[in-house]
Order: structure tokens, then C-alpha cells, then sequence
């Protein structure tokens, strides 16, 4: 798109696929459903009374251990992260993922299978824009008890390395890198889950993983293969016969990469950082990854994420024919110069305005205020947005000509920035809760050189003038 807005998608038209549960070893059906623009990833429990919902948000993430497994309300998803990873790896921003159970199918173990049904779905683009975090700085967290660190550092897309050093001779260190994200559908998505011979004994004897079977998992043998082991897994996976190849893996596959250990670690943080809710226009750098690094990291981004779009900049035009002049404004406000601290109003609705200021160096109030560096005085700034919020206030009268606006209440007030002669000032005000019997209570943000200088909750009251 050469003006470089990219459009939110979603799936064309619904899709289903049917495996089984690793964890559980039950049949388990996972419906895709094309989504409305925001709305994001979604779980549908459709197996569960009133068909309850878990939002694909970090916050829910309950355990770690054998997966992402998320908890809403009592209600569970198990091993969410091959779904989601398929679903950004395939660029769909918003999808109704419905399970008949708490887990999805495993498939092969990869995210293969998912990114087949969502292309066979087809990709349906959307009318509003999608959202990306753009990095601008670096952003780290360490887990201080396994070593394990995801770094995010600003790049021109999404990008992620994985490094990954098991400290066994069987799967050394390994490394992947996905340069752009149209590559996972090729590179990365058919990257199976991996496991130790140590660890599927130690599932095999708690009575878990009951839907794996060989084709699903690739095991690395990191020991000895005992007569007994071997029984146990002839067993579990039904075969007469189990070896191991020379490259350290059961005889169960063959392997897809010669790093598909590090392939799928990537996978698995894609999926995890989907997590976050937002996209992101960075590298990540996964050294030593796992489902609690990843989600940790999803947590702490999407707070920072949280944080900074509350201080967003909104974006006005402020060369657009205003919604009223100052001759206009003049007719509604008593206020006169040099007492009436707005020029114009850009926006009026029945729960917004939005006003401009050119604060010039002719204001009567430098003359006095620090003559030598001028700066408004921040009481100033809270009156010039009181009467922006006046208009608010008395467009809501049939004759705002004949009421008064009085302050009853200002809260909350910081001043972050200094305005400066020169500066062009916008308030934004937006209604906290509707007017009733006058009471106009307020959020008040005014802006000038892209950031926010001032923030104030503001409750004014409409009256009637006497002489009426």
C-alpha cells in the first residue's frame, strides 16, 4: 500500500479442523471464525454453558508448564500457542477461535495444519487500520533462575531470533531467525514441539500426554534407553519397535530442519507474544525461550504498550474551517479579551470538544510572567480549557447566550510541559459521565508540540442568568 497505512484482516469465512488433545488424548474439534475489525484473538469454550470467551491476553496466563495455558473466570485454555502463532504468522488480526474443549488439537505439533485451514479460509481485509507498536527503544527481561532473556530492539518489521542451548549433547546450541513474517508459512510453520526421553517418562508415569503419539513430538534421548523404557514406550505409542536414529532422536520422524528444535522454540514465541494484543515493528531476541520468558515478556510489553497509548497524542487538524470562530465563541462565552483564552473549535459532538489556542507573545499576561522567559501560567491553561469545556457545556442549552458556566471542581491536575509564545495550544475535553441538572464533569488534556502539557479533571455547573 504505497500510503503505508496497513488495513487490519481477517479470515474470509469459517474453517474447522479435528485432532486430538495432547494433554488430554480426547477428540477435539477448533472452529476459526472471521472476526469484526479490534476485536482481536479470541477463545470460544463452545463445549461450556453459555459458551464463555478467554481474550488471547498475557494477563490470563495462569501456568506454563507444558504449554501457555490461560484461565478466565474458572474457564481454561491449554496450549494456545501453535493456534496463535499460525494466526500471526498468517497476518489475520482478528479471529473467533472456538474449541469444543480446553485444548486444541495437536496435530503434528507444529503450526502447519492451522496455517493450511486459515489459507484454505482465505484472508479477508478489513476498513480500519491496524495498530503496530513501534519500537523505539530497547526492552528487556531476564529470568534471573534459568538465564533465559527476550530483548526487543527497533527494526524495520517484525523479526525474531531464537537461540536455544539445551547443555546436552544430544541438541546442542541452535539457532533461528525469521527475517519477515511471510517466511513463517515456509520456515517455521511446520516446526514440531520437541521433548526429552527424561521428560516423556516422567509424563508417560503422571498419566499425561495421552494424545502423544510418535508423530506429534520430536524426542531427543538424553540417556540411556532401558529395557524398561523401551517397553514403556513401545507401549504409550503402540509400536513393536523403537530405536534410536544416529542423530540422537527416536526412529518415531524425520526431522524437517536441522534446526527445528530452535525453529519451533520460535514458534512457540511468536505465539507467546501474541499475547501481547498489539503488533509489534521490532526484533525480538529470544536467548534460551520457554512458555514463562515468553509470557513474562508479554506482560511486561503490553503494560508498557498500555501506558504509552494513554499518553498518545491524538491527532487533530488544525487547519481544518472550524466548527466555530471567535465571533461564534464570543456569542455563546461572557468571556472577553484579554479573558477569552480560545480561538476556535475544531470539534463538537454531544461528548467531546475539542478547542486551539495561538498562544502569542502579545498574551497581555508575559508582561509579567517571567519577562525574561516567558511561560504561560499553568492556572491559564486550566481556564482556556474550562472554556473550550464551556462550549461542551452550553451547546447542550437552546440559548447558551442567557447561562454562565461556573468551576465547581478542578482534580487531578498535572502540568507535564511548559507552553512557550508560539505555541499552538489544543484542548481536548470528553465527558466522564452525562450531564445532569447542569453538572458538566469533565477530562480535560491540552497538547502543543505533539506532546501533553497539561491534564486536569474538571466539574463545572450551567446557570441561568438573573436577568432573564
Amino acid at each position: 500500500m504505497s500510503d503505508g497505512i496497513v488495513k487490519q484482516r481477517t479470515i474470509a469465512k469459517e474453517t474447522s479442523l479435528t485432532g486430538v488433545g495432547l494433554h488430554t488424548g480426547k477428540e477435539v474439534s477448533i472452529t476459526f471464525k472471521p472476526a469484526p475489525p479490534n476485536y482481536g484473538y479470541r477463545f470460544v469454550r463452545t463445549d461450556l454453558e453459555g459458551a464463555p470467551e478467554i481474550e488471547a491476553d498475557a494477563n490470563y496466563v495462569v501456568n506454563t508448564q507444558r504449554g501457555t495455558n490461560l484461565e478466565k473466570l474458572g474457564v481454561k485454555i491449554q496450549t494456545s500457542e501453535h493456534v496463535l502463532a499460525a494466526l500471526v504468522g498468517m497476518e489475520v488480526d482478528n479471529c473467533i477461535i472456538e474449541l469444543n474443549a480446553s485444548e486444541p488439537p495437536i496435530m503434528d505439533g507444529s503450526s502447519k495444519f492451522f496455517v493450511q485451514a486459515i489459507e484454505k479460509a482465505g484472508i479477508e481485509e478489513q476498513d480500519e487500520e491496524r495498530e503496530e507498536y513501534i519500537v523505539k527503544e530497547v526492552i528487556s527481561y531476564v529470568d534471573e533462575e534459568s538465564g533465559s532473556e527476550i530483548t526487543v530492539i527497533p527494526a524495520d518489521e517484525y523479526q525474531v531470533t531464537t537461540m536455544v542451548d539445551f547443555e546436552t549433547k544430544v541438541l546442542g546450541t541452535q539457532n533461528a531467525s525469521l527475517k519477515h513474517l511471510s517466511n513463517f508459512k515456509d520456515e517455521i510453520a511446520n516446526a514440531r514441539t520437541f521433548s526429552f526421553l527424561h521428560e516423556i517418562e516422567m509424563l508417560l508415569d503422571n498419566g499425561l500426554i495421552k494424545g502423544g503419539d510418535l508423530n506429534n513430538a520430536i524426542v531427543y534421548v538424553d540417556k540411556e534407553l532401558s529395557p524398561k523404557t523401551m517397553e514403556k514406550l513401545r507401549d504409550a505409542f503402540g509400536k513393536d519397535q523403537i530405536s534410536v536414529k544416529p542423530n540422537g532422536i527416536l526412529d518415531n520422524l524425520t526431522l524437517h530442519h536441522p534446526n527445528e528444535a530452535a525453529r519451533h522454540k520460535l514458534l512457540d514465541v511468536i505465539g507467546d507474544l501474541a499475547l501481547i494484543g498489539t503488533r509489534i515493528r521490532g526484533k525480538v531476541i529470544a536467548n534460551k525461550p520457554g512458555h514463562h520468558v515468553n509470557t513474562q515478556f508479554a506482560k511486561k510489553l503490553s503494560k508498557i504498550i498500555k501506558i504509552e497509548s494513554r499518553n498518545k497524542i491524538p491527532k487533530f487538524d488544525i487547519t481544518k474551517t472550524p466548527v466555530k470562530d471567535v465571533n461564534e465563541i464570543m456569542d455563546m462565552l461572557p468571556h472577553r479579551p484579554p479573558f477569552l483564552l480560545v480561538d476556535k473549535i475544531l470539534e463538537l459532538s454531544e461528548t467531546h470538544v475539542v478547542g486551539l489556542k495561538n498562544v502569542t507573545m502579545n498574551e497581555p499576561f508575559f508582561v509579567g510572567h517571567f519577562p525574561g522567559a516567558p511561560v504561560m501560567p499553568g492556572v491559564l491553561i486550566v481556564e482556556a480549557m474550562a472554556q473550550t469545556g464551556g462550549i461542551l457545556a452550553l451547546s447542550t442549552v437552546p440559548d447558551p447566550e442567557n447561562y454562565l458556566t461556573f468551576f465547581m471542581k478542578i482534580n487531578n491536575v498535572k502540568f507535564k510541559q511548559q507552553v512557550n509564545p508560539g505555541d499552538t495550544l489544543v484542548f481536548n475535553l470528553e465527558l466522564i459521565t452525562p450531564i445532569r441538572r447542569g453538572i458538566v464533569h469533565m477530562q480535560g488534556n491540552a497538547y502543543a508540540n505533539n506532546k501533553l502539557v497539561t491534564e486536569a479533571e474538571l466539574m463545572a455547573q450551567i446557570v441561568k442568568t438573573k436577568n432573564t
